[in-house]
Protein backbone atom coordinates (compact mmCIF):
# COMPACT_ATOMS: atom_id res chain seq x y z
CA UNK A 1 0.00 0.00 0.00
CA UNK A 2 1.39 3.37 -1.02
CA UNK A 3 2.15 5.97 1.62
CA UNK A 4 0.10 9.15 1.35
CA UNK A 5 1.54 12.66 1.00
CA UNK A 6 -0.27 16.01 0.93
CA UNK A 7 1.33 18.68 -1.25
CA UNK A 8 0.58 22.41 -0.98
CA UNK A 9 -0.15 22.93 -4.68
CA UNK A 10 -0.45 26.23 -6.58
CA UNK A 11 -0.10 25.00 -10.14
CA UNK A 12 3.18 26.86 -10.63
CA UNK A 13 6.49 25.42 -11.74
CA UNK A 14 7.84 24.48 -8.30
CA UNK A 15 4.74 22.65 -7.08
CA UNK A 16 4.19 21.00 -10.47
CA UNK A 17 7.73 19.60 -10.24
CA UNK A 18 7.04 18.41 -6.69
CA UNK A 19 3.83 16.68 -7.79
CA UNK A 20 5.60 14.63 -10.47
CA UNK A 21 8.60 13.89 -8.29
CA UNK A 22 6.54 12.74 -5.30
CA UNK A 23 4.18 10.49 -7.26
CA UNK A 24 6.47 9.05 -9.94
CA UNK A 25 9.97 9.12 -8.44
CA UNK A 26 9.15 8.53 -4.78
CA UNK A 27 5.99 6.49 -5.37
CA UNK A 28 3.63 8.32 -3.00
CA UNK A 29 -0.14 8.40 -3.25
CA UNK A 30 -0.42 12.11 -3.94
CA UNK A 31 -3.12 14.42 -2.56
CA UNK A 32 -2.89 18.11 -3.45
CA UNK A 33 -4.54 21.12 -1.82
CA UNK A 34 -4.69 24.83 -2.63
CA UNK A 35 -5.38 27.19 0.28
CA UNK A 36 -7.39 30.30 -0.58
CA UNK A 37 -6.78 33.31 1.67
CA UNK A 38 -8.53 35.69 -0.68
CA UNK A 39 -6.15 35.66 -3.62
CA UNK A 40 -7.87 33.39 -6.14
CA UNK A 41 -10.94 33.76 -8.34
CA UNK A 42 -13.28 30.81 -8.99
CA UNK A 43 -11.81 30.52 -12.47
CA UNK A 44 -8.24 30.39 -11.18
CA UNK A 45 -9.14 27.75 -8.58
CA UNK A 46 -10.85 25.65 -11.26
CA UNK A 47 -7.75 25.90 -13.49
CA UNK A 48 -5.46 24.82 -10.62
CA UNK A 49 -7.72 21.82 -9.92
CA UNK A 50 -7.66 20.87 -13.61
CA UNK A 51 -3.85 21.01 -13.68
CA UNK A 52 -3.62 18.88 -10.54
CA UNK A 53 -5.73 16.08 -11.99
CA UNK A 54 -3.81 16.24 -15.27
CA UNK A 55 -0.73 15.38 -13.20
CA UNK A 56 -2.47 12.23 -11.95
CA UNK A 57 -3.15 13.16 -8.32
CA UNK A 58 -5.44 10.94 -6.26
CA UNK A 59 -7.39 13.93 -4.95
CA UNK A 60 -7.31 17.70 -5.07
CA UNK A 61 -9.01 19.99 -2.56
CA UNK A 62 -9.60 23.73 -2.35
CA UNK A 63 -9.37 24.89 1.25
CA UNK A 64 -11.19 28.22 1.59
CA UNK A 65 -10.08 29.85 4.84
CA UNK A 66 -10.74 33.56 4.17
CA UNK A 67 -13.16 33.99 7.09
CA UNK A 68 -10.97 31.93 9.45
CA UNK A 69 -7.89 33.91 8.44
CA UNK A 70 -9.70 37.19 9.12
CA UNK A 71 -11.28 36.12 12.43
CA UNK A 72 -8.14 34.53 13.88
CA UNK A 73 -5.43 36.85 12.59
CA UNK A 74 -6.27 39.81 10.35
CA UNK A 75 -8.59 41.50 12.85
CA UNK A 76 -5.85 41.34 15.51
CA UNK A 77 -3.39 42.91 13.09
CA UNK A 78 -5.90 45.75 12.71
CA UNK A 79 -6.35 46.02 16.49
CA UNK A 80 -2.56 46.24 16.83
CA UNK A 81 -2.15 48.65 13.85
CA UNK A 82 0.62 46.29 12.78
CA UNK A 83 3.10 47.50 10.18
CA UNK A 84 6.42 45.68 10.23
CA UNK A 85 9.23 48.22 10.43
CA UNK A 86 6.47 50.86 10.25
CA UNK A 87 5.97 49.89 6.60
CA UNK A 88 4.60 46.45 5.75
CA UNK A 89 1.16 45.10 6.83
CA UNK A 90 2.39 41.46 6.83
CA UNK A 91 0.38 40.64 3.73
CA UNK A 92 2.10 37.34 2.85
CA UNK A 93 3.79 36.64 6.20
CA UNK A 94 0.49 36.04 7.96
CA UNK A 95 -1.29 34.15 5.20
CA UNK A 96 1.56 31.65 4.78
CA UNK A 97 1.12 30.55 8.41
CA UNK A 98 -2.59 29.98 7.87
CA UNK A 99 -1.98 28.15 4.62
CA UNK A 100 0.42 25.85 6.45
CA UNK A 101 -2.13 25.26 9.22
CA UNK A 102 -4.82 24.37 6.67
CA UNK A 103 -2.49 21.91 4.89
CA UNK A 104 -1.54 20.33 8.22
CA UNK A 105 -5.22 19.79 9.10
CA UNK A 106 -5.93 18.37 5.66
CA UNK A 107 -3.03 15.94 6.01
CA UNK A 108 -4.65 14.58 9.18
CA UNK A 109 -7.98 14.09 7.40
CA UNK A 110 -6.34 12.30 4.50
CA UNK A 111 -4.27 10.14 6.82
CA UNK A 112 -1.00 11.22 5.21
CA UNK A 113 2.37 10.15 6.55
CA UNK A 114 4.10 13.08 4.83
CA UNK A 115 3.51 16.69 3.81
CA UNK A 116 5.34 18.60 1.09
CA UNK A 117 5.84 22.17 -0.06
CA UNK A 118 7.74 23.83 -2.90
CA UNK A 119 9.73 26.40 -0.91
CA UNK A 120 13.33 27.12 -1.76
CA UNK A 121 16.07 27.33 0.86
CA UNK A 122 16.47 31.09 0.55
CA UNK A 123 13.35 32.59 2.10
CA UNK A 124 10.98 32.82 5.06
CA UNK A 125 8.24 30.51 3.79
CA UNK A 126 10.27 27.32 4.30
CA UNK A 127 10.50 28.08 8.03
CA UNK A 128 6.84 29.02 8.37
CA UNK A 129 5.67 25.78 6.73
CA UNK A 130 8.16 23.58 8.58
CA UNK A 131 7.41 25.06 12.00
CA UNK A 132 3.64 24.70 11.63
CA UNK A 133 3.91 21.15 10.28
CA UNK A 134 6.18 20.07 13.14
CA UNK A 135 3.85 21.59 15.74
CA UNK A 136 0.56 20.35 14.32
CA UNK A 137 1.76 16.99 12.91
CA UNK A 138 4.59 15.86 15.22
CA UNK A 139 6.79 13.26 13.60
CA UNK A 140 5.33 13.65 10.12
CA UNK A 141 7.83 13.59 7.26
CA UNK A 142 8.34 16.98 5.57
CA UNK A 143 9.46 16.70 1.95
CA UNK A 144 10.93 19.74 0.17
CA UNK A 145 12.48 18.71 -3.18
CA UNK A 146 13.27 22.21 -4.46
CA UNK A 147 15.09 23.15 -1.27
CA UNK A 148 16.85 19.84 -0.68
CA UNK A 149 18.14 19.42 -4.23
CA UNK A 150 18.82 23.15 -4.80
CA UNK A 151 17.03 22.90 -8.12
CA UNK A 152 17.30 25.64 -10.73
CA UNK A 153 14.34 26.69 -12.81
CA UNK A 154 16.00 25.18 -15.86
CA UNK A 155 16.46 21.83 -14.12
CA UNK A 156 12.80 21.75 -13.11
CA UNK A 157 11.63 22.53 -16.66
CA UNK A 158 13.93 19.90 -18.13
CA UNK A 159 12.62 17.26 -15.72
CA UNK A 160 8.97 18.08 -16.49
CA UNK A 161 9.57 17.96 -20.24
CA UNK A 162 10.99 14.46 -19.85
CA UNK A 163 7.86 13.54 -17.90
CA UNK A 164 5.68 14.80 -20.74
CA UNK A 165 4.30 17.84 -18.94
CA UNK A 166 3.62 20.46 -21.60
CA UNK A 167 3.16 24.00 -20.29
CA UNK A 168 4.18 27.52 -21.18
CA UNK A 169 6.81 28.06 -18.52
CA UNK A 170 7.83 31.50 -19.78
CA UNK A 171 8.50 33.17 -16.47
CA UNK A 172 6.74 36.41 -15.70
CA UNK A 173 9.06 39.28 -14.88
CA UNK A 174 7.58 39.54 -11.37
CA UNK A 175 6.45 37.11 -8.70
CA UNK A 176 2.98 38.06 -7.41
CA UNK A 177 1.29 36.67 -4.28
CA UNK A 178 -2.26 37.90 -3.73
CA UNK A 179 -4.36 37.67 -0.57
CA UNK A 180 -7.15 39.57 1.17
CA UNK A 181 -4.60 41.50 3.28
CA UNK A 182 -2.43 42.63 0.37
CA UNK A 183 -0.23 41.55 -2.50
CA UNK A 184 3.53 41.03 -2.53
CA UNK A 185 5.54 41.89 -5.65
CA UNK A 186 9.04 40.49 -6.17
CA UNK A 187 11.33 41.15 -9.11
CA UNK A 188 14.87 42.00 -10.18
CA UNK A 189 14.64 45.44 -8.56
CA UNK A 190 13.82 44.02 -5.13
CA UNK A 191 17.03 41.97 -5.26
CA UNK A 192 18.97 45.25 -5.16
CA UNK A 193 19.26 47.97 -2.53
CA UNK A 194 18.95 50.98 -4.82
CA UNK A 195 16.21 50.30 -7.37
CA UNK A 196 12.44 50.63 -7.15
CA UNK A 197 9.68 48.70 -8.88
CA UNK A 198 8.33 50.17 -12.11
CA UNK A 199 4.69 51.13 -12.45
CA UNK A 200 3.99 48.10 -14.63
CA UNK A 201 5.08 45.68 -11.88
CA UNK A 202 2.06 46.39 -9.70
CA UNK A 203 -0.99 44.24 -10.42
CA UNK A 204 -3.44 47.14 -10.01
CA UNK A 205 -2.71 49.95 -12.43
CA UNK A 206 -3.60 53.58 -11.67
CA UNK A 207 -6.84 54.24 -13.52
CA UNK A 208 -8.61 56.64 -11.14
CA UNK A 209 -8.23 60.40 -11.33
CA UNK A 210 -9.69 63.18 -9.23
CA UNK A 211 -10.37 62.78 -5.54
CA UNK A 212 -13.07 61.50 -3.18
CA UNK A 213 -14.04 61.10 0.45
CA UNK A 214 -14.69 57.61 1.81
CA UNK A 215 -16.38 56.90 5.12
CA UNK A 216 -15.22 53.85 7.06
CA UNK A 217 -17.40 52.59 9.90
CA UNK A 218 -15.81 50.66 12.77
CA UNK A 219 -17.49 48.70 15.51
CA UNK A 220 -15.30 47.57 18.41
CA UNK A 221 -12.23 47.90 16.21
CA UNK A 222 -13.59 46.02 13.19
CA UNK A 223 -14.45 47.57 9.84
CA UNK A 224 -18.19 46.95 9.38
CA UNK A 225 -19.28 49.52 6.81
CA UNK A 226 -18.34 51.74 3.88
CA UNK A 227 -20.05 54.98 2.82
CA UNK A 228 -23.10 54.26 4.95
CA UNK A 229 -23.53 50.64 3.86
CA UNK A 230 -23.06 47.95 6.52
CA UNK A 231 -21.34 44.68 5.54
CA UNK A 232 -19.24 41.91 7.02
CA UNK A 233 -15.61 42.80 7.55
CA UNK A 234 -14.10 40.62 4.82
CA UNK A 235 -16.50 42.11 2.25
CA UNK A 236 -15.66 45.61 3.47
CA UNK A 237 -11.93 44.96 2.98
CA UNK A 238 -12.51 43.72 -0.58
CA UNK A 239 -14.82 46.65 -1.44
CA UNK A 240 -12.46 49.23 0.04
CA UNK A 241 -9.60 47.78 -1.99
CA UNK A 242 -11.66 48.21 -5.16
CA UNK A 243 -12.20 51.85 -4.26
CA UNK A 244 -8.63 52.85 -3.38
CA UNK A 245 -6.24 50.48 -5.20
CA UNK A 246 -6.89 52.13 -8.60
CA UNK A 247 -5.47 55.36 -7.09
CA UNK A 248 -2.11 53.64 -6.60
CA UNK A 249 -2.51 53.88 -2.83
CA UNK A 250 -0.73 51.40 -0.56
CA UNK A 251 2.34 50.70 -2.69
CA UNK A 252 5.79 50.51 -1.15
CA UNK A 253 8.94 48.42 -0.78
CA UNK A 254 9.63 46.79 2.58
CA UNK A 255 13.18 46.16 3.77
CA UNK A 256 13.39 43.75 6.67
CA UNK A 257 15.19 41.01 8.54
CA UNK A 258 14.29 37.52 7.39
CA UNK A 259 13.86 34.60 9.76
CA UNK A 260 17.04 33.03 8.38
CA UNK A 261 19.10 36.09 9.25
CA UNK A 262 19.61 37.95 5.98
CA UNK A 263 18.12 41.26 4.86
CA UNK A 264 15.41 41.14 2.22
CA UNK A 265 13.35 43.53 0.11
CA UNK A 266 9.84 42.96 -1.16
CA UNK A 267 7.43 45.23 -2.97
CA UNK A 268 3.79 45.23 -2.01
CA UNK A 269 0.42 46.64 -2.90
CA UNK A 270 -1.90 46.84 0.12
CA UNK A 271 -4.36 49.64 -0.52
CA UNK A 272 -7.18 48.56 1.81
CA UNK A 273 -4.92 47.43 4.69
CA UNK A 274 -2.97 50.71 4.71
CA UNK A 275 -6.14 52.84 4.72
CA UNK A 276 -7.82 50.65 7.36
CA UNK A 277 -4.84 50.70 9.71
CA UNK A 278 -4.44 54.49 9.43
CA UNK A 279 -8.16 55.09 9.93
CA UNK A 280 -8.36 52.64 12.83
CA UNK A 281 -5.31 54.14 14.52
CA UNK A 282 -6.80 57.63 14.25
CA UNK A 283 -10.08 56.45 15.79
CA UNK A 284 -8.11 54.87 18.64
CA UNK A 285 -6.24 58.12 19.30
CA UNK A 286 -9.62 59.70 19.99
CA UNK A 287 -11.14 56.87 22.05
CA UNK A 288 -8.30 55.25 24.07
CA UNK A 289 -6.18 56.55 26.92
CA UNK A 290 -2.48 57.25 26.40
CA UNK A 291 -1.51 54.14 28.39
CA UNK A 292 -3.82 51.93 26.38
CA UNK A 293 -2.18 53.32 23.24
CA UNK A 294 1.30 52.80 24.68
CA UNK A 295 0.87 49.15 25.67
CA UNK A 296 -1.03 48.33 22.47
CA UNK A 297 1.94 49.55 20.46
CA UNK A 298 4.40 47.41 22.44
CA UNK A 299 2.33 44.23 22.28
CA UNK A 300 1.23 44.87 18.70
CA UNK A 301 4.87 44.94 17.60
CA UNK A 302 5.55 41.67 19.42
CA UNK A 303 2.46 40.07 17.89
CA UNK A 304 3.46 41.14 14.38
CA UNK A 305 7.00 39.84 14.83
CA UNK A 306 5.77 36.42 16.01
CA UNK A 307 3.32 36.19 13.08
CA UNK A 308 6.09 37.11 10.65
CA UNK A 309 8.43 34.46 12.04
CA UNK A 310 5.88 31.64 11.92
CA UNK A 311 5.27 31.55 15.69
CA UNK A 312 1.51 32.10 15.49
CA UNK A 313 0.82 28.91 17.50
CA UNK A 314 2.93 30.06 20.48
CA UNK A 315 0.46 30.27 23.44
CA UNK A 316 1.50 33.83 24.33
CA UNK A 317 -0.19 34.93 21.09
CA UNK A 318 -3.58 34.04 22.55
CA UNK A 319 -2.73 36.13 25.63
CA UNK A 320 -1.83 39.13 23.46
CA UNK A 321 -5.03 38.68 21.42
CA UNK A 322 -7.07 38.81 24.64
CA UNK A 323 -5.44 42.11 25.55
CA UNK A 324 -5.84 43.58 22.07
CA UNK A 325 -9.51 42.63 21.86
CA UNK A 326 -10.23 44.08 25.29
CA UNK A 327 -8.83 47.46 24.19
CA UNK A 328 -11.36 47.66 21.35
CA UNK A 329 -14.54 47.94 23.47
CA UNK A 330 -14.92 51.66 22.76
CA UNK A 331 -13.23 51.82 19.34
CA UNK A 332 -16.50 52.45 17.55
CA UNK A 333 -17.27 55.27 15.15
CA UNK A 334 -16.91 56.66 11.65
CA UNK A 335 -13.71 57.81 9.99
CA UNK A 336 -13.61 60.02 6.90
CA UNK A 337 -10.70 59.46 4.53
CA UNK A 338 -9.57 61.61 1.59
CA UNK A 339 -8.27 59.65 -1.41
CA UNK A 340 -6.54 60.82 -4.58
CA UNK A 341 -3.90 59.39 -6.96
CA UNK A 342 -0.93 58.04 -4.94
CA UNK A 343 -2.05 59.54 -1.62
CA UNK A 344 -4.65 59.53 1.12
CA UNK A 345 -5.14 61.04 4.54
CA UNK A 346 -7.64 60.87 7.40
CA UNK A 347 -9.96 63.88 7.53
CA UNK A 348 -11.51 63.21 10.92
CA UNK A 349 -13.74 60.96 13.04
CA UNK A 350 -17.14 60.83 14.68
CA UNK A 351 -17.61 58.69 17.78
CA UNK A 352 -19.80 58.64 20.87
CA UNK A 353 -16.63 57.56 22.72
CA UNK A 354 -14.51 60.51 21.54
CA UNK A 355 -12.39 61.64 24.52
CA UNK A 356 -11.79 64.97 22.79
CA UNK A 357 -14.99 66.23 24.39
CA UNK A 358 -15.70 69.99 24.50
CA UNK A 359 -17.33 69.67 27.93
CA UNK A 360 -13.86 69.26 29.48
CA UNK A 361 -12.02 71.87 27.47
CA UNK A 362 -10.72 72.92 24.06
CA UNK A 363 -7.02 72.22 23.59
CA UNK A 364 -4.99 75.43 23.57
CA UNK A 365 -8.06 77.64 24.03
CA UNK A 366 -10.17 77.15 27.16
CA UNK A 367 -10.56 74.82 30.13
CA UNK A 368 -13.91 73.92 31.67
CA UNK A 369 -13.11 71.15 34.17
CA UNK A 370 -10.24 72.78 36.13
CA UNK A 371 -8.96 76.16 37.24
CA UNK A 372 -5.66 77.93 36.77
CA UNK A 373 -4.83 77.31 40.42
CA UNK A 374 -5.43 73.59 39.90
CA UNK A 375 -2.82 73.56 37.14
CA UNK A 376 -0.34 75.57 39.21
CA UNK A 377 -0.54 73.04 42.04
CA UNK A 378 -0.39 70.09 39.66
CA UNK A 379 2.66 71.48 37.84
CA UNK A 380 4.49 72.00 41.14
CA UNK A 381 3.95 68.41 42.26
CA UNK A 382 4.46 66.98 38.75
CA UNK A 383 7.98 68.42 38.52
CA UNK A 384 8.84 68.02 42.20
CA UNK A 385 11.13 64.97 42.05
CA UNK A 386 13.10 66.29 39.07
CA UNK A 387 13.51 69.64 40.87
CA UNK A 388 14.85 67.83 43.95
CA UNK A 389 17.30 65.84 41.82
CA UNK A 390 18.79 68.96 40.23
CA UNK A 391 18.91 70.92 43.51
CA UNK A 392 20.66 68.09 45.40
CA UNK A 393 23.24 67.51 42.68
CA UNK A 394 23.87 71.19 42.16
CA UNK A 395 24.59 71.48 45.88
CA UNK A 396 27.00 68.49 45.74
CA UNK A 397 28.86 69.78 42.68
CA UNK A 398 29.30 73.25 44.20
CA UNK A 399 31.22 71.93 47.21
Amino acid sequence: MKKKVVLAFSGGLDTTYCAKYLSEDLGYELHTAIVNTGGFSKEELADIEKKAYELGVTSHTTLDIIEKYYAECVKYMVYGNILRNNTYPLSVSAERVFQAMAIAEHAKKVGATAVAHGSTGAGNDQVRFDVVFMIMNPGIEIITPIRDMKLSREAEIGYLKKKGVVRDWSKAAYSINVGIWGTSVGGKETLTSDKTLPESAFPTQVTKTGEEEIELEFEKGQLVGLNGKRMKSTDAIVELNKLVAPYGIGRDIHVGDTIIGIKGRVGFEAAAPMVIIKAHHTLEKHTLTKWQMYWKEQLGNWYGNFVHEGQFLEPVMRNIETFLEDTQVNVTGKVKVFAAPYRFHVIGIESAHDLMSAKFGKYGEENNAWSGDDVKGFSKIFGNQTMIYHRVNEDVSSK
